[in-house]
């Protein structure tokens, strides 16, 4: 079994590698070397969104019912990595969008084959699987290593190569995996199943509604940190951005250690007002921070990370795990991640690269920004939904947290 896991871990690793390696920095390489628009580099987040929206679909319809979960997982990296070798020679936005959004199609239903493959294949998932998802957190910190630090090629092109690259040495490993025969062979597809729809029975319940909400709300604000933080931290000459950015991984793997115990001691709404607050001041520290001495502010930021992810979202998670119950859990985290990681970052990719757009100056063909403008925005929008969670979210009992399934599509940076 231990060689399982260690095939399960390098399995991850590489994941995350993938995705961190090329999607911390596009939107650098996009605006500084593309000179693409601020709307443009929204829109070319957002299509990780839309292919959100569109994976529970193609898992549905294809991935549980006719392939082995380890031969989709290949032959998606090794497509995906050939599209991705083709964007990196792009240098046209009409042909850069559709290969991108091609790309993200093939990627997003990756992340829930790696979290299948590694649940089916371990015989205790509650303790084997934090271990074998750790080294996804490392494979991104090791790419921001890479490009930040060693490479220093945040605003080249060199990162999507790489990703190219790092991709169909994936698949090409996938084949080792452990076989995985898909859990739906036989059965219909349903959109309810998909969608996670049997969980809208859930939104009967007041406290579930307004978490519900509060979580897509807050998710338009949060596309602001995914989008352009790293063309931030490059504009203002921030010393290593790719890199710097890292911590915030490595605060994350802290504060999921630390969740359970404040859990139990201060309970569910505190902890998820608190990941709450942290978004907004967040970004109150990246609108006054420098590279001289506000330097501080920009590391608070970043390390912040921990707080923001864990302390909500994985939270959130649990809560929702808490609420559905056995019958319709995954049906419930399906919807969740179709609300936050799909609808609510495609509207926050929208709204971010408008916001961005509206402070911007272009002297002598060079592109600078109001950064404090612009991250007083998504700073005051986090907040008032904060405000609006602490009035209006009541949960009637806290109970004890219970160990879930990821649902895979949600962002480690």
């Amino acid at each position: 079994m231990s060689g399982v896991r260690t095939r399960l871990s390098a399995m991850m690793f590489l994941q995350y590698f993938v995705w961190g390696v090329w999607f911390v920095t596009m939107g650098t390489y996009l605006g500084q070397t593309r000179h693409f628009t601020d709307q443009q580099i929204g829109a070319a987040y957002g299509a990780m969104a839309i292919a959100a929206i569109v994976s529970p679909f193609f898992m549905g319809i294809i991935a549980d019912r006719f392939f082995a979960s380890e031969k989709l997982l290949a032959l998606l990296h090794i497509v995906g990595g050939v599209v991705m070798w083709f964007i990196s020679r792009q240098t046209e936005w009409g042909t850069f969008y559709p290969l991108l959004l091609l790309y993200a199609l093939c990627f997003m239903p990756t992340l829930s084959l790696t979290n299948s493959i590694s649940f089916h294949n371990v015989k205790d998932p509650a303790r084997d699987f934090p271990i074998i998802r750790v080294l996804g957190t490392i494979g991104w910190i090791a790419a921001g290593i890479i490009v930040g630090k060693a490479l220093h090629a945040d605003a080249l092109v060199l990162p999507m190569q790489l990703a190219a690259g790092a991709s169909i040495i994936l698949g090409l490993y996938s084949l080792a995996l452990p076989h995985t025969p898909p859990k739906g062979a036989g059965q219909p597809f349903s959109v309810r199943d998909a969608l996670g729809l049997d969980a809208l029975s859930l939104l009967r319940n007041r406290d579930f509604l307004i978490f519900v909400l509060g979580s897509f709300l807050l998710c338009i604000p949060l596309q602001f940190y995914y989008t352009f933080t790293n063309l931030f931290l490059n504009e203002i000459k921030a010393p290593e951005p790719a890199f710097i950015q890292t911590f915030g991984q490595m605060s994350e793997i802290f504060f999921m250690i630390l969740l359970p115990v404040v859990l139990r001691r201060y309970g569910i709404k505190v902890i998820m007002l608190v990941g709450m607050l942290a978004w907004s001041l967040r970004y109150f520290a990246f609108g006054n921070g420098n590279v001289g001495s506000g330097m501080w502010l920009l590391y608070a930021g970043i390390l912040l990370h921990g707080v923001c992810y864990d302390f909500f979202f994985v939270s959130g998670q649990i809560y929702t795990d808490q609420r559905a119950g056995e019958k319709i859990r995954a049906a419930a985290q399906g919807f969740i991640n179709f609300v936050t990681n799909g609808v609510g970052y495609l509207v926050g990719a929208a709204v971010s690269g408008r916001v961005v757009n509206e402070y911007a100056t272009v002297t002598n063909s060079q592109v600078t920004h109001d950064w404090h403008a612009i991250w007083i925005v998504p700073a005051t929008g986090a907040l008032v939904v904060f405000v609006l969670f602490a009035v209006l979210f009541r949960p009637k009992s806290q109970t004890e947290p219970t160990v879930i399934e990821p649902t895979g599509a949600s962002l480690p940076a």
